[in-house]
């Protein structure tokens, strides 16, 4: 006997959730874990990662989260996950593969939609155990751990105040090593949402402008806006969104006088995963190799 494979609990945890209107992630786990695989021995019931984490339960979290990559599932409110039509179609048909669900649209759109097509050729392939080096499988792990992380940091982005999200892009630029940042006026703030010290000592201005558009694009008009608000004691701004700029707004900011720097939803999550902007570390691992200076006055 064996505990399951992630992809082997997309079935049990779409059942679990089909019973119910939505549940705590910990208590899906949980449940699933109950209901499915108590029959297990107890040392593989309680097996553990190096961190510390229960292995069954770590499988089946990281089923539930591929299934909401694909939208068979959906977050209702924090922390919890309820089954959608989709995930119910599913069960009506009783199995889904990985294979399936990675070649799913709504699956690939997830995706791409924080990373580069090379980050997604290297997340989507099955990896080969036999042929791949332990140092292969850590970076594959690790891209995939990442890609989930930036992904739903993406959607809280675009679920948070849009007030909020502007502090944050603050906070950001104040992270990377900016000077201190002044937040405009909400009522009238002319365009601008921000101002901040391109150094310490506040000798260089820029300008920001932070847009939490869910998929709606950054256009050439609101590029112009941005220009027209800026003040002549600066020509450098920042305009972000959790969207994409169109065409003619990349266009715009490319030939403007000023500096116009664009950074768009996947740009934004790559900053603040760098940079430790709404996210944390949760686990830290240490690879060791020979020392072999150790061992020179042999």
């Amino acid at each position: 006997m064996e505990l399951p494979k992630y992809h082997q609990t997309f079935v049990p945890v779409l059942e679990t959730l089909n019973s119910v209107e939505s549940l705590n992630s910990r208590e899906l786990a949980s449940r699933v874990r109950d209901n499915y695989y108590s029959d297990l021995p107890k040392e593989l019931l309680e097996k553990k990662t190096r961190s510390g984490a229960n292995v069954l339960l770590d499988r089946i979290l990281w089923g539930k989260s591929y299934l909401k990559m694909a939208k068979f599932l959906s977050y209702p409110k924090r922390g919890f996950v309820q089954i959608t039509d989709k995930g119910k179609q599913i069960l009506e048909r009783g199995n889904l593969t990985l294979s399936e669900l990675q070649s799913d649209p709504d699956f690939i759109n997830h995706r791409a939609s924080v990373q580069t097509k090379k980050e997604n050729e290297v997340i989507l392939e099955t990896v080969d155990v036999e042929n791949s080096s332990p140092q292969d499988l850590i970076d594959s792990g690790f891209t995939t751990i990442e890609a989930e992380v930036k992904t739903e940091l993406l959607e809280k982005l675009k679920e948070i105040d849009p007030y909020y999200f502007e502090k944050v892009i603050l906070i950001l630029l104040k992270k990377m090593g900016y000077g201190d940042f002044i937040e405009t006026s909400k009522s009238n703030d002319g365009g601008i949402d921000g101002i901040i010290n391109e150094d310490k000592l506040g000798l260089e201005k820029i300008y920001t402008q932070a847009k939490r558009y869910n998929e709606n694009k950054v256009r050439e008009k609101d590029i112009r806006n941005f220009i027209g608000a800026m003040s002549g004691d600066t020509s450098k701004g920042v305009f972000i969104t959790t969207s994409s700029f169109d065409d003619a707004a990349l266009r715009k900011a490319r030939e403007a006088h000023h500096s116009i720097i664009l950074i768009d939803g996947a740009k934004l999550v790559d900053l603040m995963h760098d940079y430790n902007v709404g996210v944390q570390v949760k686990t830290t691992y240490e690879v060791k190799e020979l020392d072999n200076d150790f061992f020179e006055g042999e």
